[in-house]
């Protein structure tokens, strides 16, 4: 069977190449191979559910810095296509979107099935086969023509968009065909964490500078105290940039969190110094201090081997250094880490030297694109990751319909 197009991938990238360049050329008979038997199952979970579909901003260098594998190759990109260009196009096909206060982008609906139900309306509207349960078992080069061979069927196209995903029997395909595979390591996840003093604060969230200790690794945000350990953005940025690294470490190693995160450990010792002159008579651990969480703020003051029940008035110089460093360099061993919520990002596929960005096209293989996170891109959490897809689908759309 014969197509000018076939998309190995049935997920966002993979649609989103199809549909447009099926919309520039209504003349193209277009097919998506999907191996699972439904399609944009990743869109379906994401962001809880709701599918965080971009992020708000709009300055293309600032968006590429969200990029720990890909900020220098998707500046160019995303001069191209980028968040606009994404809110118009679900919005002028009936997506209503809204920004929210973190700048995440989701559907006013609340609900992946509004994006999944356009991909699937347009798909329909231009004539685009989409055929699951199709496992593709070789990728080779006829002439001029791709043939795909799957568990059933055997396809030719003049043009194939590999948009699979983190797939290793697919990296093994690109592979063979002269692609060099970055090994891919998770990138987004969360630390666990067996200490007591987060041991009871499941739930609370405090705003934290966070480092790894004898790196060069650190982030800020809020940190999420879960019954495993940490989470959160602070911790999952670290977790994109320091994939690598920890991975190399096996996810054991020690952080430092500043819970105050902007004063350093001499500047909280003399703010704790005003508290014991300007709360002489109160209980240390009654009323939380620089706005942490109250139960947060009591672990630490027991941290530091302090009485709750003691008053400000009565603290010595040694135990006010003591809190101090509790509050500005808490040191916690993390043991392992967990998979951030039900989204799995990796770092790693295909090497990026190996693909020409002004079209998304192969530098080793004419007529083979490649887009989405088969490429080693990834990001952080917050629409970026959805983003590179829809920016490297639609550039590639247009170079392979000229």
């Amino acid at each position: 069977m014969r197509y000018d197009i076939i998309i190995i991938g049935g997920g966002a990238a993979g649609f989103f190449t199809a549909i447009n360049a099926a919309t520039k050329n209504t003349d193209l008979r277009i097919a998506i191979l999907e191996r699972g038997k439904e399609v944009l199952s990743k869109v379906r979970i994401s962001g809880g559910g709701r599918c965080n579909v971009t992020h708000g901003e709009f300055i293309p260098n600032e968006l590429a810095k969200n990029y720990p594998r890909g900020e220098r190759e998707l500046k160019g990109p995303f001069h191209t296509f980028m968040t606009g260009d994404t809110m118009e196009w679900f919005e002028q096909r009936g997506v209503a979107l809204k920004i929210e206060e973190d700048g995440r982008v989701f559907p006013e609906s609340d609900s992946s099935s509004s994006i999944i139900n356009c991909f699937l309306n347009e798909a329909n509207k231009l004539g685009i086969e989409i055929l699951t349960n199709h496992s593709v078992k070789s990728i080779k080069k006829e002439s001029n023509d791709w043939e795909i061979a799957t568990n059933q069927d055997v396809f030719e196209a003049e043009k194939i968009m590999v948009a699979t995903g983190s797939n290793p029997k697919i990296w093994k395909l690109l592979e063979d065909l002269g692609h060099t595979i970055v090994d891919p390591v998770p990138s987004l996840f969360t630390f666990n964490c067996d200490d007591k003093r987060i041991k009871e604060l499941p739930g609370v969230v405090a705003n934290a500078a966070v480092k790894i200790q004898s790196d060069k690794l650190k982030s800020e945000g809020p940190l999420l105290i879960t019954h495993w350990g940490m989470s959160g953005p602070a911790i999952l940025k670290l977790s994109a940039w320091g994939a690598r690294a920890l991975e190399a470490r096996q996810y054991k190693f020690e952080i430092k969190v500043n819970w105050l995160k902007d004063y350093a450990t001499d500047e909280a010792v003399d703010l704790i110094d005003e508290l014991k002159y300007t709360h002489k008579k109160q209980q240390i651990g009654k009323y939380a201090q620089f706005n942490l969480p109250k139960r947060l703020w009591r672990s630490l003051v027991e941290a530091a081997e302090i009485s709750l029940d003691a008053r400000w008035a009565d603290l010595p110089k040694k135990k006010i250094q003591q809190l101090a460093v509790e509050l500005t360099q808490s040191v916690f061993k993390i043991d392992g880490k967990s998979t951030f919520k039900e989204e799995f990002v990796t770092a790693g596929g295909v090497n990026l030297k190996e693909v020409n960005f002004k079209t998304f096209e192969s530098k080793k293989q004419t007529n083979l694109y490649l887009a989405g996170e088969v490429l080693n891109i990834d990001a952080i959490t917050g629409g970026f990751n959805f983003q590179n897809a829809w920016t490297g689908a639609y550039i590639a759309s247009q170079a392979m319909t000229t």
